[in-house]
């Protein structure tokens, strides 16, 4: 039996998938139709795997495996060679270009690649170039892994897709448009428009969280607004159950800490966007120290993505009244429950800030690097992406420059807690729209009703 796949490669959407319930609801309406497909790591995979109950599970690396025939690796070699000249990266640092996203960020050897501007290619920015790029790119003739073609020939139906944009998923792009099944393609996050790559024009729907974006794939995709569904953002459904004071003083206290004092949440970014937030961490510290202890604690949570987080936060740990979380993409429970009831929320851009607005938490934006040398900038350049530059004139969050403002922010937003509550409601109803709770909801109800208006009119 044919099944419709929803293939998840990365973690961010993954997470959201299963946390807001998106992958109990297509289990639900679709039943035995339905097939997950991991294509990240196996150890990944298996963090959520277990969650599946009884869908059937296929892995990436079993599908995408390197060919075994000489012809076939002479095939994959060439089409590698022509994506490092006119493919994935290229396209997404022209799109930066043409439209003007993170230019001010973007230099060579990048250490984020989609910012490295030494992988443009050759080419000159010409449009019908670049056009032509595009249809290459995600063009059904391009060589795809034998096992991936013949397992959807013979057991997919439809492509569901949790993150549309990242690299691993083309081959199931093109194999789907090759094989002519419907794709619906969930847009992850709402600055993924404006800046994280290009978008396959050729799905049959697109999932966004907001009108905003709706206009962005329109505007920067050629993908017109008939195509896409505004759900919301899966995100804040689980923001919208409010947790008891009681289930924050019991993990706070499994922290180690004391319920009954302020905490203010110091949020980390990736090593690439801030390569210097081990000083900033140890500047945090001293303030602290000098600090009556009674005032507050400190609670740091590095980035999920953050593989050198011990070396980072490493001067936080063992210090009583402070706490480091360990990067993971699993405990978001703990997250909206910190996030509810915590006092100052402290971090640098990411979709950290945009989750403390929705939960109405005082927040601290630092765009600054502490104890960066003269001339270099990441801090502030995280926040001037399009959408981020929306968010940064709503006045909902202190912004800091300095050591100095981010202590004034914490000051402030311990001092009165309610100063800038209007302004996160308006903010959030902006970015986000309302949050009701069905979000999630309306991201199945999408996808189910666009498998079967397709299915209906290949059977008329």
């Amino acid at each position: 039996m044919k099944r419709v796949w929803l293939v998840l490669p990365d973690q961010l959407s993954i997470r959201m998938f299963f946390d807001a319930g998106i992958v109990d609801g297509l289990r639900d309406r679709l039943g035995d139709r339905l097939t997950a497909v991991f294509v990240v790591s196996r150890e990944e995979a298996s963090e959520w795997s277990a969650r599946l109950g009884d869908v059937p599970l296929l892995l990436g690396d079993d599908l995408t495996a390197p060919p075994a025939t000489r012809p076939s690796r002479v095939s994959s070699r060439l089409d590698a060679w022509l994506d490092r000249l006119v493919g994935y990266h290229p396209l997404a640092i022209r799109l930066n270009h043409r439209h003007g996203f993170h230019l001010e960020r973007m230099q060579p050897g990048h250490p984020n690649w989609m910012l490295d501007s030494d992988r443009e290619g050759p080419l000159p920015r010409w449009g019908f170039l670049e056009r032509a790029m595009t249809r290459w790119h995600f063009g059904a003739r391009r060589p795809v892994p034998r096992a991936l073609l013949e397992t959807m020939r013979h057991e997919c139906s439809a492509l569901v897709v949790s993150n549309v944009q990242p690299r691993n998923t083309v081959p199931f792009l093109i194999a789907a448009r090759r094989l002519q099944l419907p794709v619906i393609a969930h847009v992850a996050s709402w600055d993924h428009t404006v800046g994280k790559g290009v978008i396959s024009p050729y799905c049959d729907l697109y999932i966004v969280q907001n009108e905003v974006m709706e206009d962005d794939l329109r505007r920067y995709h050629d993908i017109c607004p008939e195509r896409v569904r505004v759900t919301g953002w899966p995100q804040t459904d689980l923001f919208q159950r409010r947790r008891p004071r009681s289930e924050y003083e019991a993990l706070v206290r499994r922290y180690g800490l004391d319920p009954s004092r302020p905490l203010v949440l110091v949020m980390g970014n990736t090593p690439t966007n801030a390569p210097y937030e081990g000083r900033f961490v140890e500047r945090v510290l001293g303030w602290w120290e000098e600090a009556p202890r009674d005032r507050f604690q400190l609670l740091f949570r590095p980035h999920p993505r953050d593989r050198e987080w011990r070396g980072r936060f490493g001067a936080a740990t063992g210090r009583e009244g402070v706490f480091v979380q360990e990067p993971s993409y699993t405990d978001l429970e703990e997250l909206a429950t910190l996030l509810q009831h915590g006092d100052v929320v402290v971090c640098n851009a990411g979709t950290i800030l945009l989750d403390a607005l929705v939960n109405d938490r005082p927040s601290v934006c630092v765009l600054y690097d502490e104890g960066a040398p003269a001339g270099e900038s990441w801090a502030a350049k995280n926040v001037i992406g399009e959408h981020y530059r929306e968010l940064a004139a709503s006045g909902a969050f202190c912004t800091a420059e300095s050591f100095e403002e981010v202590v004034a922010g914490i000051e402030r937003a311990l001092a009165n807690p309610a100063e800038l509550a209007e302004e996160r409601r308006l903010a959030v109803l902006d970015v986000v729209g309302a949050v009701d709770g069905r979000a999630a909801e309306r991201v199945v109800d999408a996808i189910v009703a666009s498998i079967r208006v397709r299915s209906e009119r290949d059977r008329g």
